[in-house]
């Protein structure tokens, strides 16, 4: 159960670093909204991951929600904001989630 936490506050790393994104391109109040939203991403991130760490190493816990925080806000940049989908990038990710599926294969 708390692998599943931890991807999930994997997934909520990368809600914040969209929401910075979103904040850097809006304008007036807008702004704010999206600042607000980090914040918010950024506390129940960081909430789950300290759960998840109650039973997971903290070295591992650690190393799995940056790379899927990694690995989601590079897809999402590829997908929503047209960041370029070259052939390294592409390769280095799937390096880094076999990384990922690696650590998690190894861990107790």
């Amino acid at each position: 159960m708390n692998w599943i936490i931890l991807v999930i506050a994997g997934l909520f790393e990368v809600a914040f670093a969209s929401c910075l994104s979103k904040a850097k391109e809006a304008t007036g109040n807008e702004t704010y909204y999206w600042y607000a939203g980090f914040l918010v991403c950024l506390a129940i991130s960081m909430g789950l991951l300290i759960k998840a760490t109650q039973t997971l190493p903290v070295s591992t816990a650690y190393a799995v929600w940056t790379g899927v925080g990694a690995v989601g806000t590079v897809l999402v940049g590829i997908l929503v904001f047209k960041d370029p989908a070259s052939f390294w990038r592409i390769f280095f990710i799937i390096t880094l989630i076999g990384s990922i599926i690696g650590l998690k294969a190894v861990s107790h």
